[in-house]
This record gives C-alpha cells, structure tokens and sequence, in this order.
C-alpha cells in the first residue's frame, strides 16, 4: 500500500513562457507603436476631412501636453517654467494665426512672453531668471513653431498644404529608419543620437523628395519639381529636429518626455521633428508654390 508520504510528488508545473512583445531598434513596442500610430492618423486624418477647425482643437490639445511634457521634464534642472499663461497663450497664438496670419501670430507670441515676464516676476526672485527663460522656452517651442502649421491650414487649399507637410515629414522619418536599419554604418553624431546615420539621411532625403513632388502635384496641382526643394528642407529640418529633442532629453536626463503613448513616448517625443519641419514648409510653399501659380 502507497502511504501520503511516500506518493510520488509530481514535478510543480512549468509555467508557459509569456510572449514577449516585438521591439524595435530603439527599445520599443512595436505593436503598441503601430497601433497608437494608426489612432492618431485616424484622427488627423478625420478631423481634416471633416472639418479643418476641428483639427485645430486637436492640434491644440497635443500642442498643450506637450508643453506640460516641457514644463515637468525642466523642473529635473530646477526650472519651474510658469504653465498657465504659457498655455493661455498657445490658444491665442493658434487663434491669432488663423485669423490674422503671420503677424497674429508674432504678436501673440510677444504678448505671451510679456505676460509670463510678469507673471512670474510677481513671486520670490530667486530662480526668476530661468524660470522666465523657461516659460519663453516652452512658448517657443512647440507653440509658435506649431502656429506655422495654423498659417497652412488657414489658407484655401489649407487642407491639401496639411496633407502636403504631414505625408513628406512621415515620409522623412520612415526613409531615414528603413534606410538607416539597412545601411546605416556612419553615425551623424554619436554622442547625441548613435543610431541616425547618414545613410538613414540619405534615404530620408529620397523619399522626402518622391513624397514631397507626389502631394504637391496631386493634392495642391503645382510643378512636382517644388518637391526637390521641399524634400530636400524636411529631410535636413526633421533630421535637425530629432537631434534637437535627444539633445534636450540628454541635458534633462531623461529618455522620454513622458509615456503617455505607449510605444512612443511622449508627445513631445513625435512632434520634434515635425515643429521644426512646418515652418520650411510654410515658406517654401509660400515662395514656390504661390510664385508657380502666378
């Protein structure tokens, strides 16, 4: 007879191995990427099609979280930037954009900076400097770079110029991944970004110029060739744009702005470079394009 004691024990379970999620080179989740990215082309896409302002209220949103994104990852280096009259004044600069054009738009911005100088100048004077300078910053960068994105869509072909800007600066960034995990063996600047080579530029710049000389003939009907031009600027502008935020997040100590986009970080972590793509585009639609319809 088998006493309890001397059952045979069986061996405990072996637990099942978890999936592990696909990562990218940059350490990401790439199904959570692609789905968030699906999310919000979805809405940018809707919003424009629908109704054009209401992308400006989108816009508006993402463009506030991010300078909330700013405004936390400062305070790491002892800046408290004053958020309230720095926000304020994204919503005038966006409304004073669409309304009265560029010179709205500096003027807000100058109306903005004054008040966060005075906004904060009414508190303790010690840190005062860097936390005006601070404000500045973030009322600089996104929201008057933004505000160029505001001056296109506040055109007649607003829509298509939108189309035009979003299509070759995702484009910038999908050449310059593709060709940088296939080619990529010459670093830019490897102490700021190790992994964006000049291969990757090099294919970003390909496929800026083929997207930029499609959507500028289909969606607005100007000359494909302002798409040389205009490829050329987004790849050199977006390029310049992803170095400028893994500069700022070095200085900051920090990998990503936030996590509030699974996958990708912040929201500040997917619009560097497009802030500082929007305004090329601007002026490269506003001299080319306008001159080759005359």
């Amino acid at each position: 007879m088998t006493t309890p004691s001397s059952a045979a024990v069986p061996d405990p379970p072996v637990p099942s191995e978890q999936p592990v999620p696909p990562v990218s080179r940059a350490g990401r989740d790439l199904k959570a990427a692609i789905g968030v990215g699906v999310v919000l082309g979805t809405l940018i896409i809707t919003t424009l099609l629908v109704r054009k302002e209401s992308f400006l209220v989108l816009m508006a949103v993402a463009v506030a979280i991010g300078m909330w994104e700013l405004h936390v990852a400062l305070r790491n280096v002892a800046v408290r930037a004053p958020l309230v009259p720095a926000v304020l004044g994204m919503v005038g600069m966006t409304w004073a954009a669409y309304v009265h054009g560029p010179a709205g738009l500096v003027t807000a911005w100058v109306v903005t900076c004054a008040v966060i100088v005075l906004w904060r100048g009414g508190g303790r004077l010690d840190g005062a400097g860097g936390d005006v300078l601070g404000g500045i910053f973030i009322s600089t960068y996104p929201p008057l770079l933004v505000g160029f994105a505001v001056l296109l869509l506040a055109a007649p072909d607003g829509v298509g110029r939108m189309f035009v800007f979003l299509i070759t600066a995702v484009c910038s960034d999908i050449g310059g991944y593709a060709a940088g995990v296939m080619l990529g063996k010459h670093p830019i600047a490897p102490t700021i970004s190790p992994k964006k080579s000049w291969e990757g530029f090099a294919g970003s710049v390909l496929l800026c110029i083929l997207a930029g000389s499609l959507t500028i003939h289909f969606f607005l009907e100007h000359p494909w060739w302002i798409g040389i031009p205009l490829g050329v600027t987004v790849a050199i502008a977006a390029t310049i744009g992803d170095l400028m935020e893994s500069l700022i997040k070095r200085d900051l100590g920090i990998k990503d702005m936030s996590n509030v986009l699974p996958g990708h970080g912040g929201i500040m972590d997917r619009l560097d470079s497009l802030i500082v793509v929007v305004p090329i585009v601007w002026a490269v639609l506003s001299l080319l394009a306008e001159r080759a319809v005359r």
